[in-house]
C-alpha cells in the first residue's frame, strides 16, 4: 500500500510539474529541487544538479529527461515509466489546445501579457539554477573551474563568441582539470 502511495505521489508530482512550469526545460530544476530534496529529501542537491547536467547534454526534452531520471532514482526502472508518461501528458493537452485556438489566443492582449510576464519569472529561474550550478563548482575548490562561468558569459555577451565555441573550450578545459586531477590522486 505504501509503494502504490508513493507512485501516485511520482505520477501527481510530475503532472503538477510538467502542467506549471513554462519557460523551458531549466525552470524544472527549482520544481524538482522543491519537492525532491526539500520536501521529501529523496536525493541531495548535488545529485540533483548532476543529473540536471545529464539531462541536459542528453537528446530530448530537458524537462523529460530530468523528470525520467529523477523517477528512475526513486523507484526504478517504474518510475522511469512512471514519470515519463506524466511530464509528456500535460505539454501535449496543452499544445493541442493551444493548436486548436492559436488565432484566438495570439490576438489576445491579456494572452500576452501574461505570457510576457512569464518571461521574467522564468529569468530569475534561471539565474537561480546558474547560482546553484556556481555554487556547486565552488565546493571543488578550483579557481579554474570558479573562472569558467564568468569567463563563458562574457565571452557569450560581451564578445558574442558562438556557445557551441564556449562549449568546446568549457569540455576541453574540465577534461584536461579532471585528467590532472586523476592523476595527482594516483
Amino acid at each position: 500500500m505504501a509503494k502504490l502511495k508513493f507512485y501516485s505521489w511520482l505520477a501527481g508530482i510530475n503532472l503538477f510539474i510538467s502542467t506549471f512550469t513554462f519557460g523551458g526545460g531549466y525552470v524544472v530544476v527549482p520544481m524538482i529541487r522543491k519537492y525532491y530534496v526539500e520536501k521529501k529529501a529523496l536525493f541531495t542537491k548535488d545529485e540533483l544538479i548532476e543529473m540536471a547536467a545529464v539531462a541536459q547534454s542528453s537528446p530530448g526534452a530537458i524537462a523529460i529527461n530530468l523528470s525520467v531520471l529523477a523517477g528512475k532514482k526513486v523507484a526504478g526502472m517504474l518510475g522511469v515509466f512512471i514519470s515519463a508518461i506524466c511530464s509528456i501528458i500535460p505539454p501535449l493537452v496543452i499544445l493541442g489546445l493551444i493548436s486548436n485556438w492559436y488565432v484566438a489566443f495570439a490576438a489576445n492582449e491579456t494572452v500576452m501579457a501574461v505570457l510576457k510576464g512569464m518571461q521574467a519569472c522564468v529569468t530569475a529561474l534561471i539565474i537561480d539554477i546558474v547560482i546553484d550550478m556556481y555554487q556547486l563548482i565552488r565546493q571543488e575548490h578550483s579557481k579554474l573551474l570558479s573562472a569558467l562561468v564568468p569567463f563563458s558569459f562574457i565571452a557569450n555577451v560581451f564578445f558574442d563568441l558562438n556557445v557551441i565555441y564556449i562549449l568546446l573550450f568549457s569540455i576541453g578545459i574540465c577534461l584536461i582539470y579532471t585528467y590532472y586531477r586523476q592523476k595527482k590522486e594516483v
